[in-house]
């Protein structure tokens, strides 16, 4: 927000100078076909790169890309291992597999929204309008009801009839606080099995007097055959994956 700021001064410092020399016009604007104005290509381009910025918060924010990051990260611990696998990797796991359980809403926002306004069938409003459709379908489906009764209550809106009548600024908090429910349901689940081997581990060395050996060291080897013995990471994304309604 601030370089977009900065480059907005810095355009209407310099642009009576360039306007004055017969250069390029900065904003120029023409009566829509349904009404309204559409803007220059420079506009536009201005605030697409603005909304880039935002772009990492959108994909955590309205994607699936919190709950897989939360799970994952829950079974690291789960299993005890420090640093496999790394960060960069749950990040990265994380990222594919929300662009594989996102590819039907990406491709019906392309579809309806994406492919007619660079055909220019369409203007840039009505493409938004379009876009939100699969993307509040998406949401909707995934948001409890008591959480969304939450923050309308918060924010005095009452209850809506339909859901295309929820705004984002209510939908978008109902929607992370039912994906950070969920993930940490699904990541109890997955803690509970290794928990139990790391008591049975930790009473059976207590049992033989072996208080100075540390259980999280025996445990791990137990662990990680287990996890693999039952096919761990295939069950991990095919969990996630069909967790969520489409």
């Amino acid at each position: 927000m601030m370089r977009f700021l900065l480059f907005v001064i810095f355009i209407l410092l310099f642009s009576n100078n360039v306007m004055a020399e017969g250069g390029i016009t900065l904003v120029t604007s023409s009566p829509a076909a349904g009404g309204g104005q559409e803007y220059s290509v420079t506009i536009k381009i201005l605030l697409f790169m603005t909304a880039l910025t935002f772009l990492p918060a959108a994909v955590m924010m309205m994607t699936s890309f919190t709950r897989v990051l939360i799970v994952l990260t829950i079974l690291k611990q789960a299993l005890g291992t420090q640093q496999v696998p790394s960060g960069q990797i749950i990040v990265g796991l994380s990222l594919f597999l929300s662009l594989f359980i996102m590819s039907p809403v990406l491709e019906k926002t392309y579809t309806d929204a994406v492919a007619p306004y660079i055909d220019e069938k369409i203007s840039g409003d009505v493409a938004i309008k379009k876009a939100e459709i699969p993307i509040r379908g998406f949401m909707m489906k995934q948001t409890r009801e008591n959480d969304l009764a939450l923050f309308s209550g918060l924010a005095n809106k009452g209850s809506f009839e339909k859901p295309e009548d929820v705004p984002f600024s209510i939908l978008v908090p109902a929607f992370i606080t039912s994906e950070l429910k969920t993930a940490f349901q699904i990541g109890f689940l997955i803690f509970v099995p290794f928990v139990v081997i790391d008591l049975v581990v930790a009473s059976v060395l207590m049992s033989m007097g072996m208080m100075m050996l540390s259980p999280m060291l025996i445990s791990l080897p137990f662990k990680l055959m287990l996890f693999v013995l039952v096919d761990g990471w295939t069950l991990i994304m095919g969990t996630l994956a069909s967790s969520f309604a489409l």
